[in-house]
This record gives structure tokens, sequence and C-alpha cells, in this order.
């Protein structure tokens, strides 16, 4: 990178949000981390005396995240880039999966990181200067069966992210999603939160998919390291893409789902033109 910038990352106690803020801080950057615990506190500030600073936040407490990022500006000096890395994946047939299950996973994924956007924005926006990156998923494009909680969240962060890079444009303030595949961190492992099975219609169909995606956790193809590498070329680039795919396998699941929808387009256009008039 050209020049030292501060970095505001949530939830680097593990997964890209850990691998960003050690990749920035081998690099000179400074980074703020948000974490849950004291002890994750210590952990992540003994990585660089100087330029790792950590934050007991939980992105789900509301109430406080304006009054932490105020202190952050004060304390700090400007931020120049927020990353929304906070976040966990839920797995669960729709049927089967409480909705109080989809409010926690929307609580995390979507709220959390839309209300420590706004907390940010008026800062970036009196700056004119700032870039947000929203940690999202391929899941935020493609779905596939046991996770609609997850992608429903993921497709709505998606949804903001490209809304919100067309409002904050004319301040010069960037807005990427970065949407990972399938990557070696804690996803599918300990931090995935799955709903029992209860429907025995669902077993042939489903059961062997959990299976699947619980021995494939740590053997995926994607290195963290190198995904945090790539975002901080984008934090670099003076033109940052509005969406960047992370992995192989994301390019050509999504290459492959858009293919399918613009088919689908077209042999349904004479129907969708019917309408008009």
């Amino acid at each position: 990178m050209s020049s030292r910038k501060t970095l505001f990352i949530t939830g680097v106690s593990s997964g890209f949000g850990q691998a960003l803020a050690q990749e920035a801080l081998g690099a000179g950057h400074c980074v703020i981390g948000t974490v849950r615990s004291q002890a994750a506190l210590q952990a992540f500030e003994a990585l660089s005396v100087d330029h790792a600073h950590g934050v007991i936040l939980d992105v789900t407490d509301f109430a406080r995240i304006d009054g932490v990022v105020a202190d952050v500006e004060a304390t700090y000096g400007p931020v120049d880039v927020l990353v929304n890395n906070a976040g966990y994946g839920h797995e669960g047939i729709l049927e089967e999966s409480p909705l109080t299950q989809m409010r926690r996973q929307f609580d995390v994924n979507v709220f959390g990181a839309v209300a420590v956007i706004k907390a940010f924005v008026p800062y970036f926006r009196k700056r004119r200067a700032g870039h947000i990156l929203n940690i999202t998923s391929m899941g935020g494009t493609i779905t596939m069966p046991g996770i609609a909680y997850y992608c429903g969240s993921k497709f709505a962060l998606e949804g903001i992210s490209d809304t919100l890079s067309k409002e904050l444009l004319p301040f010069n303030i960037f807005v990427t999603a970065v949407a990972p595949g399938s990557f070696r961190t804690d996803w599918a492992g300990r931090s995935m939160q799955r709903t029992p099975r209860s429907i025995a219609d669902y077993d042939a169909s489903f059961d062997p998919v959990r299976k699947a995606r619980e021995e494939k956790s740590g053997k995926q193809l994607g290195n963290p390291q190198k995904a945090a590498q790539a975002m901080l070329q984008v934090i670099a680039s003076e033109a940052p893409p509005a969406h960047l795919l992370l992995g192989s396998d994301a390019l050509g699941l999504v290459r492959d789902k858009l293919a399918r929808v613009a088919s689908e387009i077209d042999q349904w256009e004479a129907l969708s033109r019917s309408t008009d008039g």
C-alpha cells in the first residue's frame, strides 16, 4: 500500500477479520478491532503495541455503537476504512428453524453492520473520504439448501451495499461488498449455529448436505491470508470495485447463477413484457 491507513474492523478474533487485521498490521497500518472479551482484547493488542487497538463491542449492542465510534475517532484520529466483518452462519431447514434464529442472524449480519455504517458515515461525509468494506458471501448471490437465513442476510447486505455505494459516491466515499467463497475459517465449524433436525421428510435431501458441510470444514480451497491480501489491494485502489468475489469457487458458482438467471429472463421475456400498458 502506498500510504498508512487506519482501519476499523469488526470481529478481529477469528476468520477474515483476524486475517485482515494481521496483514494490515504487517503492512504498517493502524487497526482498531472489535472483540467481545477482555482476554480477546489483550490477545489482539499484543499483535502490535503501537498499532493494534482493541474495543470491546458486540455489534448487536446498538445503543453503544455511536458512542464507541465517537470515542474511537476522538482517541485514534480519523478512520480511513471501515470493515464490517462480524457475523456468523446459521444452518437449518427453513421449515424447522424458529423465527428467533432468523432475527438473531439478521441482527448480527445485517442490522449490526448497518448500525456501524450509520455511526461512521457522518465522519466520512464530513471529510469527503472513506471506504466501507462489507464482508458478504457468495451466498449473497447463490443459494444452497439449509442456509436460507444466512443467504437472506447476505442478500440483504449485498443490496444495502450496492445502494449505499450510489448514495455515498458524490462524497468520495467508496463501498465494496466482498463476497468470499469457501475459505478455511470457522464459518462451517465452531461459528456455525445449527438447528436440530425434526422433520423426517427432509432426511434424504438434507442430511447428506449437512454431513458434507461439516466434513469440509477446515479443508476449504480458500486461504484467509490471501483473501486479506486481496482486500488490502482493494483498499489501496483509487477506484475500488463495488463488488468483489474471492475464490475460484465463488467465481464459478456466481457466474453459473447469473447465466441461469439470464436464460430464465429470456425464456419468460414475452410474459414479462405483456404487463405493460
